[in-house]
């Protein structure tokens, strides 16, 4: 059995995907975990279902002001008066041609991940002491294209940029920024609206596993993406800042 670390991580969008398997990986190594999203009962069963006693879930939409001086309400009713790590694994994927979407929909993208990223930093970065790091969740969409995917690729591109703004900015602090830009994950978020998952499909057998654009020949786990955070959250990585780390089983290295 893990012995209890003396930390805690919010793990933002930890009720499902990479961020259920990265609350998951935190609990298991003996950090507090406090899960987030806005799911108020996929983040309770997470929380429930995590190792140790002393876990946290919280109903928090970013988009939401209240929500914001909610989350921090509960966290001082909790005692809890520091975070050691944010993981900010919230995503949203919504499809559609790039001159033809309304712009609602274009903004609903951007409110949930870039502005959202941008308010739960100014929430939560004020109770990081110094060594503090923060982890972003982006995609290798941030420089890569697919059709219908322009909301998304923009807001996580713009997140990227947002993660080296901190680094350079919360340096003297030394508060680490970081992102990780995952590529075909295993996760809900893969499964269309006819309840078929893309990484189990012709189309996706054909274009990225027979012809070897994707070298690995498979989709990844959630865990080897949570994998990936824990080390940018523990002391290997003290002089890691600023970057984006590509977890894609060689997919962007092909053409």
């Amino acid at each position: 059995m893990k012995q209890r670390i003396n930390k805690t991580v919010i793990v933002l969008g930890g009720s499902s995907g990479i961020g259920k398997a990265t609350a998951h990986r935190f609990a298991e190594e003996g950090w507090r975990v406090i899960v987030a999203s806005s799911d108020k009962h996929k983040a309770e069963a997470v929380g429930k279902s995590l190792k140790g006693e002393l876990n946290l879930a919280i109903e928090f939409d970013v988009r939401n002001e209240q929500h914001h001086v909610r989350l921090l309400e509960e966290l001082r009713h909790h005692g809890i008066d520091h975070i050691d790590v944010l993981v900010n694994s919230i995503g949203i994927s919504e499809s559609f041609p790039v001159l033809e979407n309304d712009f609602d929909t274009w903004d609903n993208s951007l409110q949930v991940m870039l502005y959202g990223t941008v308010k739960s930093c100014r929430t939560l970065v004020p109770l990081m002491t110094e060594g503090g790091r923060i982890i972003h969740l982006t995609s290798i969409h941030q420089d890569r294209v697919e059709k219908g995917s322009s909301a998304y690729g923009m807001a996580k591109a713009a997140i990227a940029q947002f993660t080296r703004s901190l680094a350079l900015e919360l340096a003297d602090r030394q508060i680490l920024a970081n992102a990780i830009a995952p590529g075909f994950i295993d996760t809900p978020m893969s499964i269309k609206e006819n309840g078929e998952s893309e990484l189990k499909s012709t189309w996706f057998n054909d274009n990225y596993v027979k012809y070897d654009h994707l070298p690995l020949k498979r989709p990844g786990l959630p865990e080897e993406v949570a994998g990936v955070a824990y080390f940018l959250a523990g002391p290997d990585a003290t002089y890691i800042t600023g970057s984006v780390i590509t977890v894609d089983g060689g997919l962007t290295i092909t053409f």
